[in-house]
């Protein structure tokens, strides 16, 4: 249950028509009461009703007003229970089936949910409500399997027993809070007849500067009277309070109203109720008399109120709708209100506007796809006073119980809220939420290609696109990782960094991560493997293939030579003072002589493709090894049986490689490298390989 039912209750009224003399005085008494809107005094009546009546269809029909009025409270467990006994009862209406998928929606059983849906569109199968409670459900498991990043938590100092909900701030830093409790400090000590509780008062509470709060404590006589007082919003001054009064006496409700009181010093002056709904004139009808104006908002500029009512006045989409209206430099009411149209409102319940500081508007409905109960709702700011594209704030914010009363704390991704969930103090209980920072961090390890060992004391340097640098050196087993810095992270949101692996007599590494655009937490696990360069070592490069008898670099469906080639490119690029000397094999078969000019003009071709990619010639040095340096003798191809491991056995032998020569080379300060295009010194060999 949630006791802003009973604030706002009075636009809900059902108007039976009670055929007194067709029952008992208690069946009447009940009646009487849930017409009026006291649920909590119809229950009890109800129940003393059934004990005395002897016809079974009037039974069943008191079990199913014990429902309807625990529907009309908000208490999914008891209305589960008692439809399901009025199903038992043979209660002549199916839509029971339907009022028990609700209640068990509203306790996040949502498959169970479905069920009892499919039983009522079995019996009544052109209710289009149904369709859209499935749909809800199954959105709302999807939800709650996928929830987003913000994290909840019941602010157990502040809340109480009884009901604490609808909190806004009070004082510029937004340390203190205002909100609305029926705790046993309230005023209003009296129990309520509509939901069986004390009247709300509006209460205050400061946190200090480790975040506890103090004891709440009420606001001054002129706020908290006999009556219903919550949902309050102060100016950004914190100077002018605007609040909702309902009159609830004890056989009689008034609808409520918004008032607002100036500060003068710690206090508040007499508050001047706001005209926002026509007086009620002797002879008017019941429900004129229970029309709300309630749940005021402010704009950042303090220049619009926003407001909930159910009046139906040019503009009304049904329910409660959420309306706004000028007010002058005095705080006043000025111009006609103005309904925000049916982008936001439904034909449901909207309530609990906010108005963010980038004036994107925040409000809760039962009208708009939920999760179940009261969802909150956003909606973008579109135009001058003109708002849209509703979404769902999803769970953990929302839940399958009554979520409501959001407020953001400025322009940061935090405040609170009210919800009747699970894990609170009592029955609507004040919750805070939050958007945890994503937290990133970068680990790995550095490796010898040669024999796989670990390298110790390699540099793992990062440049951040934020203009951040930081390095740090492997330890004893080849590792390093960039995690907590302080009170910080290495790894932020929405940076890109460059990474630079180096270590004396390896070549260099390049790589890089990126957090921009993550929504979630991420390590990112890196392996760099260097290999050793020092003391003429030898490289050896991903296959570079040539044809038999040919110096053209092969290109088809299975080999790319080039792409070999783009991997020393890299190299080249990643290690900016090296000189190479670029070396090709050939195999066993031809002359000595002829292989060894064969081999030239294939590491020529190799040559020729890096300088039409960028590099500068003086470091490439083409150097042919002829069949000099076979991976595999002729001894061993000749042991082997077929034609096609032998061809394969020659192809390996057909390879290049490459040695630094010196580490040197000084890039002449008014050239740049890069990809060049088709420039180069000779491009020859590339065009041949092309055709």
């Amino acid at each position: 249950m949630k006791l802003v039912k009973i604030l706002t209750c009075s636009a809900i009224v059902l108007l039976l028509s009670i055929q007194a003399q067709a029952q008992k005085k208690h069946a009447a008494e009940a009646d009487t009461s849930f017409a009026r809107g006291f649920y909590y005094n119809a229950i009890e009546q109800y129940k003393k009703a059934y004990t005395v009546e002897k016809k079974a269809d009037e039974k069943a029909r008191l079990i199913f007003m014990v429902a309807e009025s625990y529907r009309m409270l908000g208490d999914p467990k008891q209305m589960e229970a008692w439809y399901t006994k009025a199903n038992k009862a043979q209660y002549g209406d199916p839509i029971s089936y339907y009022y028990i998928g609700e209640s068990l929606k509203d306790q996040g059983k949502y498959a169970d949910a479905i069920v009892q849906y499919n039983k009522y569109k079995d019996k009544k199968p052109g209710d289009l409500r149904v369709e859209a409670a499935i749909q809800a459900c199954e959105m709302a498991q999807s939800w709650v399997d996928e929830p987003t990043r913000y994290k909840v938590d019941a602010e157990v100092l502040v809340n109480s027993a009884q009901y604490d909900f609808s909190p806004t701030f009070a004082d510029k830093r937004n340390d203190d809070i205002i909100f609305s409790s029926t705790r046993n400090a309230a005023t209003g000590a009296e129990i309520d007849a509509i939901g069986g509780e004390n009247f709300a008062d509006l209460f205050i509470t400061e946190r200090d500067k480790n975040g506890k709060w103090s004891e709440p404590v009420k606001l001054g006589s002129t706020i908290n009277t006999m009556a219903h007082e919550a949902s309050a919003v102060l100016n950004k001054k914190r100077s002018v309070i605007y609040f909702t009064r309902c009159a609830v006496e004890k056989k009689a409700i008034h609808g409520c109203d918004i008032w607002m009181a100036k500060k003068a010093g710690q206090q508040f002056n007499t508050p001047i109720m706001l005209k926002l709904r026509p007086e009620v004139q002797k002879g008017d009808s019941q429900e004129s008399q229970h029309y709300v104006v309630g749940h005021p908002a402010l704009s950042a500029d303090g220049k619009t109120l926003f407001y909930v009512s159910n009046m139906p006045a040019k503009g009304a989409q049904g329910g409660r709708d959420i309306w706004r209206v000028g007010l002058d430099k005095q705080g006043m009411i000025m111009g006609d209100p103005v309904n925000l149209g049916p982008d936001v409102n439904t034909a449901k319940d909207e309530r609990f506007p906010f108005v963010k500081t980038d004036g994107t508007l925040l409000f809760t409905s039962d009208g708009h796809l939920g999760m179940g109960g009261w969802d909150i709702f956003m909606a973008e700011k579109l135009g001058e006073n003109e708002w849209g594209n509703v979404t769902n704030m999803r769970y953990p914010i929302n839940s399958s119980m009554d979520d409501f009363g959001i407020v953001f704390d400025g322009e940061n991704d935090r405040g609170f809220f009210s919800s009747n969930r699970p894990g609170g103090k009592g029955q609507d209980d004040i919750w805070s939420f939050r958007m945890p920072d994503l937290v990133f961090g970068l680990q790995g390890s550095v490796i010898d290609k040669e024999d796989g060992t670990a390298i110790v004391g390699a540099d793992i340097t990062l440049l951040g696109s934020d203009g951040t640098q930081f390095s740090a050196l492997t330890d004893d087993l080849g590792g390093f990782a960039f995690l907590e810095n302080g009170d910080e992270r290495y790894i932020k949101e929405n940076t890109t960094y460059a990474i630079k692996v180096s270590k004396e007599c390896y070549l260099n590494a390049s790589d890089q991560v990126s957090t921009v655009g993550l929504e979630e937490s991420t390590t990112f696990v890196k392996e760099y493997i260097l290999a050793y360069v020092c003391k003429d070592a030898v490289v050896e490069l991903p296959e570079v293939r040539y044809d038999l008898d040919k110096a053209i670099l092969q290109v088809n469906e299975q080999v790319n030579s080039k792409d070999s080639l783009d991997v020393l490119y890299n190299t080249l690029t990643d290690n900016p003072t090296i000189i190479i000397e670029l070396r090709s094999h050939t195999d066993s078969r031809g002359t000595g002589p002829y292989n060894q000019n064969l081999s030239q003009r294939r590491a020529q071709s190799c040559v020729d493709y890096l300088i039409s990619k960028g590099i500068d010639p003086v470091r490439l040095e083409p150097k042919g090894v002829g069949e000099s340096e076979l991976r595999i003798s002729d001894a061993t191809i000749a042991k082997l049986t077929t034609k096609e491991e032998k061809e394969a056995a020659h192809q390996k032998n057909r390879r290049t490689d490459f040695k630094v020569t010196s580490w040197d080379y000084v890039p002449p300060d008014s050239e740049e490298t890069g990809d060049a295009g088709e420039e180069g010194s000779d491009t020859e060999a590339v065009e041949e390989t092309e055709n």
